[in-house]
């Protein structure tokens, strides 16, 4: 553990990189859906196609890498790999902004998944220097961070999207590299050299580090639930602007509009009632719960609006729907020794990066089934009825998960030694 005033000005850092990125990702979400036609000349029904396709490729790429990095990361601590991060994502922005062709789009993801995402020995560095009780308010103030740059970002894109749908790119890469300069000189490390170990590739691939989670059943519950919450949630960023422009016809700024209220949303939910309501709710255990049945009602309420002004009723939901990721990663982390966080967060981030290499593709093919003009029935919504189908599965095996963990079970765990790690 840091010392007290170490960890404020990491916590601090790790908070401004989430922003950013979010800041950086948001910026291109409304714009991404009118330059995938402006290189293809499709409708808007095959452009949400390609964007699944896009989405695809990147979390591809990412499923082999992430667990690399976070296995690199307790080899040699959390700042090289971070960074490393941060530079790659800014490239890959410069790389779409410039892109002649569709090609070039999928180029650019490659590299991005390839580097994997900071999010992953981030939130590692958070489990380092924040005690297991505090670990959900924690990750939960990171989410906060998320849905902050959701606020600023969607809307400059969509304001930015007037000059065309390439400058939010290159504004987006700007962004990213500055926060890559910034943590180069602001962002001490926080695994000391007695807490490393050894890299090794059986445990820096996707199956080995899943397979290293066999150790600890309850987790390997809970990061079952953990997938199928993120395979729902994939239905947002994938379908999201595509489904607003064909359903209500918005244009990007309209889009970025939506997408910075529901970021308003997450920020005050993960940011400020987290910290009150899991306590109030009882715990991580019930907020979880709570925070899926609100998310089972927000898909069910997106897919059945009929006019544009419901989308911003029904994202009211997220208030309690933000509860639920802080806290399965919250207890997935207390049952887990100090010297494996990063292996763990490597895990999630892997199962991230498995959820969006199949939701993407399976929420677009959705869409675009049942939006384009060959559609048996017309309900572009059936995107967000999957999603509420795969939460409630969520909710089912979360629920069993439950049966197997123990409150704070890291704080009397040992660090693992060679022998048993």
């Amino acid at each position: 553990m840091s010392s007290p005033s170490t960890g404020r000005s990491a916590f601090v850092f790790l908070f401004i990189t989430v922003l950013v990125d979010s800041i950086g990702f948001g910026i291109i979400l409304p714009v991404l859906p009118r330059l995938i036609m402006q290189l293809t000349g499709v409708t808007i029904d095959h452009a949400a196609v390609y964007g699944g396709w896009l989405s695809f490729v990147y979390a591809l790429m990412q499923f082999f890498c992430a667990p690399v990095l976070g296995n690199l990361s307790d080899r040699f601590g959390r700042r090289p790999v971070i960074l490393f991060a941060l530079i790659a994502l800014g490239c890959d922005y410069f790389i779409m902004g410039f892109a002649p062709t569709i090609l070039w789009l999928f180029i650019g993801r490659t590299i991005a998944g390839m580097a994997g995402a900071s999010f992953t020995p981030a939130y590692a560095y958070l489990a380092d220097i924040t005690e297991p009780a505090k670990r959900a308010q924690s990750f939960g103030l990171m989410g906060a961070a998320f849905g902050m740059g959701f606020i600023a970002g969607p809307a400059i894109g969509g304001l930015l999207g007037n000059l065309g749908p390439r400058a939010p790119f290159f504004v987006a890469g700007v962004i990213a590299l500055a926060n890559a300069t910034l943590g180069f000189f602001a962002l001490p490390e926080s695994l000391s050299l007695q807490s490393r170990r050894a890299f090794d590739w059986r445990r820096a691939n996707p199956l080995g580090t899943l397979l290293q989670m066999r150790r600890y059943p309850a987790v390997l519950l809970m990061l079952g639930a953990v997938f199928l919450w993120q395979l729902g949630h994939q239905v947002l960023p994938s379908t999201w602007a595509f489904y607003t422009i064909a359903r209500f016809h918005w244009t990007s700024a309209q889009v970025g509009y939506s997408l910075a209220f529901v970021g308003t949303l997450m920020a005050l939910a993960q940011g400020v009632l987290t910290r009150v309501l899991i306590p109030w709710l009882g715990g991580e255990r019930r907020a979880a719960l709570v925070g899926m049945l609100a998310a089972v009602l927000a898909y069910l309420g997106y897919a059945s609006v009929t006019h544009g002004w419901m989308m911003y009723v029904v994202s009211l939901t997220t208030f309690f729907f933000a509860l639920s990721y802080p806290s399965m990663n919250a207890l997935s982390s207390q049952q887990i020794p100090a010297d494996a966080q990063g292996e763990l967060q490597g895990a999630i981030a892997c199962l991230y990066s498995l959820s969006s290499i199949v939701g993407p593709p399976l929420m677009t093919q959705v869409f675009g089934y049942f939006s384009g003009a060959s559609a048996v029935v017309y309900f572009p919504g059936a995107a967000f009825l999957t999603a509420a189908v795969l939460t409630v599965l969520c909710a089912l095996l979360f629920v069993r998960a439950l049966r197997r963990t123990s409150p704070l079970a890291s704080a009397q765990l040992p660090v693992a030694s060679k022998e048993n790690g």
